[in-house]
């Protein structure tokens, strides 16, 4: 069960969470593939995409998302032997592209429902510029905005969440984190004591399945604004 009661303050991962990321990596990589003639399931290329986020995220010492995006790109072009003809350009082609990501149908009406009643963060992966692309298919003003850039470590690192505490200087009982991704943002914040909602899209297929306990479960967000406007929490 989770109370809402006291809660003042609603965290959200952003990418898989509020901005459907899964169309928008294919939507950029599927034009450049097929150029080379390489055509595989939505389902391989979104395993493979996580794993070589992976991968560049563990990297030390600790690199920037849009020079982990190039990374990931040229793992790609690697992994499928092509020799991109624009050469370094072709490494852009996903930090490039994230400003077009599209927010999922639900997002912004949701959040602007439940920033009616609480203040409203974003915990990311992502570079400080970046996620101001974002922030306008969005609708709404968060009143934090912290990103791996800012704190210097990718979730799943418990940095990101103690740094996140610590800049929104709030109290435990008065935040939730809500994420889709059990790994990235589940895992660890409910192991810190955090309230944590998971968001079930299902079908996502970048981030690993953990064995984690979350406190909400909701198939979407608009489902979770719903609940918190009639007082339901199961």
């Amino acid at each position: 069960m989770l109370d809402f009661t006291e809660v003042t303050v609603l965290s959200f991962d952003c990418y898989g969470t509020l901005i459907d990321w899964e169309s928008g990596i294919l939507s950029a990589l599927r034009p450049v593939l097929a150029r080379y003639d390489v055509e595989k399931p939505d389902k391989e290329l979104l395993e493979l995409y996580g794993r070589f986020e992976r991968q560049a995220q563990e990297r030390v010492p600790f690199i920037n998302y849009r020079a982990v995006l190039r990374a990931v790109a040229a793992r790609f072009y690697r992994h499928f032997n092509i020799d991109p003809d624009n050469g370094p350009e072709a490494e852009q082609i996903l930090a490039e592209s994230l400003g077009d990501w599209p927010a999922f149908p639900d997002t912004v009406e949701a959040l602007n429902s439940l920033g009616s009643r609480f203040k409203l963060a974003i915990i990311s992966n992502v570079d400080d510029d970046m996620i101001e692309l974002t922030q306008e298919r969005l609708g709404v003003r968060f009143d934090w905005v912290i990103t791996s850039e800012r704190i210097g470590s990718y979730k799943p690192s418990q940095g990101n969440f103690h740094g996140a505490r610590r800049i929104m200087d709030i109290e435990p009982a008065q935040q939730v984190h809500v994420a889709q991704s059990l790994y990235h943002d589940i895992a660890p914040a409910s192991a810190l004591g955090w309230k944590t909602v998971w968001v079930n899209r299902q079908g996502a297929a970048i981030t690993p399945s953990v064995d984690s306990q979350p406190d909400l479960q909701v198939p979407d967000l608009a489902s979770l604004a719903r609940q918190v406007a009639t007082g339901g929490s199961k």
